[in-house]
């Protein structure tokens, strides 16, 4: 553990004792409380025009209750948003290192085991709740384990129990009972604070739930309207007769009749009474008006929260399911790109500075998304290219296949062939033997021609293979790419290699060398 002091972005210090407490606990009196009352079962236009008004004025408490209830009240918003959330916390995350540097490696494992830590479970699924909110906060628990600071939980946080500050309205400060109006600040390395950045502004007012407020007071109106338009028009209007000539008692058993008979669907009535039941005129057409103001209500959210309706609505084609998934793939890596952000500055370094000191580099954290067919052709491209000489670093291949570094001790797969750990040392000393050796070409040997021929047009043999490697990283240059531009492109050329010469040259001077006597079969 590092001995020297640990500040924060401000210069303070820290003071690993307050990394022990609970500092942002809820209580059952008081400003931080878990229990509030509803706000969506009477909202109206006017009420939720106040609450957002309330929230542009930094005021978010009903905002953030109505943000809420929105998810517990309305199934398609929760069906939406739940999996917008899910295709990121689905994924898994992958920690690249700095470098391979041994003291780079060293700290990604450790950040690896922090990831895989039980308590990390469902920090992800948490954080993402800020997607609806405009932003969420998780508490970190820390203990000392082995001699080192780890997160024993990470305890989510009502986002009720925080305000922003009056001045920027960006700096996150914690509620408290000293200072109710303003907060206070939040302590550096206890809190992890996710804002998705949905829309540029105010994270307060950057939520999904401000985005489809008016759409659901719009369907609960529609709904509300449609139950009442069923309740009067669902069944025939239920009419009953009787003559001048029945006493009162008869006409409340035909009116008792008349009113139950909606439900029980049976009725005795004296002689001489009967019901008619008569089509009521002019309501053909209100059951679509309330269905399709529904569903377009429904298609607005959809847009809002996935970024297109063809996944989740009726009607569509699988073509047009596969072209607007890949609209939502792009939400889908925005999202990750934002928390992989939130992680590394508010988890990954508190905890290396902790235990490792300040770092001039740090690992790399990012929620992984597979690509299995750009992966597959960077395994064939690896394959092929590296035996020519291409260099490629072995971490950089690990991590984009998401593998970890294996431990020293580990079991690992071995080609056919391959030097097992244990021969290592009996093999080099055999490499460094035959680098001792002295080899010697005499000149007014016959052969020597041929093996100077040999030597000098290697160049001209490897050109069809070397040659639309070099285009291609030719191009990439001009067109301002990078090392994951070439490599992804890297598989288009295989097919533009030529390997006919070298092969050809390759079985000629074995068959010469065989006839010299030079070769053999081991």
């Amino acid at each position: 553990m590092a001995e020297s002091p640990i500040v924060d972005t401000s210069g303070r210090p820290i003071r690993k004792a307050d990394l022990k407490k609970e500092l942002a606990a809820p209580s059952l009196t008081g400003v931080r409380q878990v229990w509030h009352n509803g706000i969506a079962s009477n909202l109206t236009p006017d009420r939720l025009g106040s609450i957002l008004r309330a929230a542009e004025n930094n005021d978010g408490h009903d905002y953030l209750t109505l943000a809420e209830e929105m998810e517990e009240r309305e199934p398609h918003y929760a069906s939406v948003l739940g999996t917008r959330k899910r295709a990121v916390s689905g994924l898994d995350v992958v920690v690249e290192s700095a470098s391979d540097d041994p003291a780079d490696v060293r700290l990604a494992d450790a950040v690896r085991d922090l990831v895989r830590d039980a308590a990390f479970g469902s920090l992800i699924e948490d954080l993402l709740d800020g997607l609806g909110k405009g932003y969420s906060v998780a508490e970190m628990m820390w203990h000392t384990r082995s001699g080192q600071w780890w997160p024993r939980e990470y305890v989510w946080r009502d986002p009720r129990f925080f305000r922003f500050d009056q001045a920027t309205g960006r700096e996150l400060r914690l509620i408290d009972p000293e200072n109710v109006a303003e907060g206070i600040p939040l302590k550096p390395y206890k809190f992890i604070v996710h804002r998705p950045r949905l829309k540029t502004g105010i994270p307060l007012r950057g939520g999904l739930a401000r985005l489809v407020a008016v759409s659901y007071m719009a369907k609960s109106y529609t709904l509300t309207d449609w139950l009442a338009f069923a309740e009067v028009f669902g069944m025939p209007l239920r009419l009953g007769r009787y003559n001048a000539n029945a006493k009162q008692d008869e006409v409340d058993i035909l009116r008792a009749a008349v009113a139950n008979l909606g439900s029980d669907a049976a009725a005795i009535l004296p002689e001489g009474m009967k019901i008619e039941f008569q089509e009521i005129a002019n309501t053909r057409g209100g059951a679509e008006l309330f269905q399709g103001l529904a569903e377009w209500v429904d298609k607005q959210t959809s847009k809002a929260v996935l970024g297109q309706t063809m996944t989740t609505d009726d009607g569509s084609s699988q073509a047009q399911a596969t072209v607007h998934n890949d609209v939502r793939e792009d939400i889908q890596r925005a999202d990750a790109k934002h928390l992989n952000y939130t992680l590394a500055r508010d988890l990954v370094k508190p905890f290396i500075d902790l235990n490792y000191g300040v770092q001039r580099r740090y690992p790399t954290i990012r929620i992984h998304i597979p690509e299995p067919e750009d992966l597959k052709q960077l395994v064939d491209a690896v394959e092929r290219l590296v035996p020519l000489g291409l260099r490629v670093e072995r971490s950089v291949v690990s991590d984009k296949l998401g593998l970890p570094d294996p431990d020293d001790d580990a079991e690992v797969l071995q080609p056919p062939g391959a030097v097992l750990p244990g021969q290592q040392s009996a093999a080099n000393r055999a490499l460094k033997r035959a680098q001792n050796r002295e080899s010697v070409v005499n000149e007014e040997d016959p052969d020597f021609a041929d093996i100077a021929e040999a030597e000098d047009d290697w160049q001209p043999q490897l050109a069809p293979m070397i040659d639309p490697i070099e285009r291609l990283a030719r191009r990439i240059a001009d067109e301002g790419g990078d090392e994951n531009d070439f490599l992804e492109q890297l598989g288009e050329v295989l097919e533009e290699m030529d390997e006919t010469e070298l092969v050809r040259r390759l079985a000629s001077s074995t068959f010469k060398a065989r006839g010299l006597g030079d070769a053999k079969d081991d």
